[in-house]
């Protein structure tokens, strides 16, 4: 070395610690069972078919009266009082046209 050199410390310089991290592993089996069961269901199935036949009639009613008009009866002395007599028996000319019906 030589004597004319002098050589100075200077303080050191301390830089941020560099981490590191070290893993370890240790795997564990746990066995799982998973069961199935397939079930087979046959279905029949019962179609029930309804019928309603119909059928349709027409029925035709006819009414008539007889009606005693006042002072033409039996007991008036008109043109038919010998005929029969009693309720209903009225003479005709008070009665009007016969109807006519549609069918």
């Amino acid at each position: 070395m030589n004597k004319n050199c002098c050589t100075k410390v200077l303080p050191a310089i301390v830089h941020p610690t560099k981490c590191c991290v070290n893993h370890t592993c240790q795997n564990y089996i746990v066995p799982e069972i998973h069961p199935s069961h397939t079930t087979t269901v046959n279905h029949e199935n019962f179609i029930h078919e309804h019928y309603f036949p119909h059928t349709q009639s027409v029925v035709n009613k006819v009414s008539n009266q007889q009606v005693m008009m006042p002072g033409s009866g039996p007991m008036a002395g008109g043109p038919m009082s010998g005929q029969m007599s009693g309720p209903g028996f009225g003479p005709r000319p008070g009665f009007g046209p016969r109807p006519n019906f549609p069918y």
